[in-house]
């Protein structure tokens, strides 16, 4: 199976140590060059374990694919659907709201940092999510709160 990776779910994995998930579930995890570009800038969170996490996983991308887009996708949101469509992932790891709705436009399959946190619960490779999400809501991410209770209350870990 291969997941190509979008910046905002690695870094909200980042943040709660939960990358390693990643090839337990979905076995190659890819990258194009320009989602390295973003979560390796100096500013940006997790980016010295992101560095780490990537090495061997960032592929260039052929621009002259196509993909419908929006006027409001960056440059690793583009590349990383363009890399889903060339390599032909089986998901697309992205927690943007507007960005999921451009990659279902082009029939593009997709999972989030939480879904993955789900995803990894349900096969037994943790024992709950609830302090990962945490984790997450605790730094500068911003997830609703209506999202988080709806993943809690799927994982049966609501209060």
């Amino acid at each position: 199976m291969i997941l190509v990776a979008d910046a905002s779910a690695l870094i909200a994995l980042a943040t709660c140590n939960s990358l390693d998930l990643l090839e337990a579930l979905f076995g190659n995890v890819l990258v194009p060059e320009a989602v390295l570009s973003e979560v390796t800038a100096v500013d940006k969170p997790q980016s010295a374990r992101l560095i780490t996490y990537l090495h061997g996983k960032v592929r260039s991308v052929d621009m002259q694919r196509f993909v419908y887009l929006d006027a409001f996708a960056d440059a690793g949101e583009t590349q990383a659907m363009l890399l889903y469509k060339e390599v032909d992932a089986d998901y697309l790891l992205i927690d943007d709201k507007r960005g999921r709705k451009v990659a279902k436009i082009n029939q593009i399959k997709t999972v989030g940092s939480l879904g993955v946190l789900l995803q990894a619960k349900r096969a037994g490779l943790i024992p709950c999510i609830a302090p990962l999400i945490d984790q997450i809501s605790e730094s500068p991410i911003y997830m609703s709160e209506n999202l988080i209770q709806i993943v809690l209350d799927l994982a049966g870990e609501s209060a």
